[in-house]
């Protein structure tokens, strides 16, 4: 399963990057595949522990903000794997040259 998700305060100003930094901390110490772009972060893995990493991220920011924006984009394919690699390899493949990761 892949998972991509966003997360970030509403009423923390225009710069809210520390707090968006709290929440990779967690994805990253989670021990689970991720990818983290400008926009979001993919977390591959399975449903429980996927979950409980965005859960924990979701709870460590509401700790300082009184608003937070949450967006989740699910991919649930049984049996793959490496996907969160494996998908732009295959792009790359296909276009026969490497693409920006």
């Amino acid at each position: 399963m892949l998972v991509s998700f966003s997360i970030f305060p509403l009423d923390k100003g225009e710069s809210v990057g520390k707090y968006v930094a709290k929440t990779i901390d967690i994805v990253d110490r989670s021990g689970l595949p991720y990818r983290t772009s400008a926009m979001s972060t993919t977390i591959e893995g399975n449903w429980d522990s996927i979950f409980k990493v965005i859960k924990r991220c979701h709870q460590t920011m509401t700790k300082e903000c009184k608003r937070v924006y949450m967006v989740i984009t699910i991919d649930d394919r049984k049996g793959a794997k490496n996907r969160i690699k494996g998908k732009v390899d295959r792009v790359e493949k296909i276009l026969k040259r490497k693409i920006s990761r």
